[in-house]
């Protein structure tokens, strides 16, 4: 599913128009990024957790010389399924 799909499946299932429902999901997507952005954690009971955590540098290979470069530290966004979301992912995959 791609963002034009969600909005026309949340835009039927909520009873609003496409544009109304395209500037709620903009606007949610702005509020993560920018809590995301600054460090917060955005915690959605039920559905789950973004959180940012720092990747420490370490030694790699290019794979086309083998030579070593080292891959510097940097921030990554993780996602931690909420309880109902694994249970509905896990239920889906036994039908």
């Amino acid at each position: 599913m791609n963002k034009t799909e969600l909005i026309e499946a949340v835009a039927t299932r909520s009873n609003t128009s496409k544009a109304q429902t395209t500037a709620m999901l903009n606007g949610l997507i702005e509020v993560i990024q920018a809590k995301m952005a600054s460090g917060d954690n955005v915690q959605l009971v039920g559905f789950g957790t973004f959180s940012v955590t720092e990747r420490a540098g370490r030694e790699g290979r290019n794979p086309a010389t083998g030579k070593s470069l080292t891959i510097p530290a940097k921030k990554v966004v993780k996602f931690k399924p909420g309880t109902v979301l694994a249970e509905a992912v896990a239920d889906a995959k036994e039908k």
